[in-house]
């Protein structure tokens, strides 16, 4: 609750988000699998070239990057454990548009219910089991992604995985 309640107080600077993307999915993937040595799944950077440095917070932006990268690697796992192997991937991908840059967050689990995915950026809900999450972290990154003055959508389709979007503006 704690956290929900601070603002961060740390100062914008220009960073390279492909970098960063890059570094949090490689700590959450090996994050979880300092947990659980039994979890497997592909993941992939897909990057776009000369995207522009962008001025940002890195620690809050890492922040969002971690938790959306964990959310989606920690619902692939689950998967496998329910189904068995079935070829569990995450994609992390950055794309320059004409008025900022936007990063994709993808997973090929097993989907978001529709009456789901209306609460998942409100404080504290959460569809983990209890001890497993505190229904903060979806929240503070749409609060984060706003401060920067973007944006997080998700869009998601049950049985074909979810995909999460930060839109950040120049």
């Amino acid at each position: 609750m704690l956290q929900h309640s601070m603002s961060s107080s740390g100062q914008k600077e220009a960073r390279d988000l492909n970098a960063l993307a890059d570094k949090y999915l490689g700590l959450s993937y090996h994050g979880l699998r300092d947990k659980d040595k039994s979890f497997n799944a592909d993941f992939r950077l897909e990057v776009e070239d000369g995207i522009p440095k962008l001025n940002v917070v890195p620690q809050d932006i890492g922040r969002v990057l971690l938790n959306l990268t964990n959310n989606a690697l920690c619902v692939v796992s689950e998967t496998v454990k329910r189904r068995g192997t079935y070829g569990p991937l995450v994609v992390v991908k950055t794309l320059k548009t004409g008025n900022g840059i936007e990063i994709y967050i993808r997973d090929n689990g097993p989907g978001i219910p529709e009456t789901v995915k209306e609460k998942i950026f409100q404080p504290f809900y959460t569809t983990k089991p209890t001890g497993k999450g505190t229904g903060l972290g979806l929240s503070l990154s749409y609060d984060i992604v706003k401060v920067h003055g973007g944006l997080i959508q998700v869009n998601s389709t049950e049985n074909k995985g979810a995909e999460f979007t930060i839109v950040l503006p120049f």
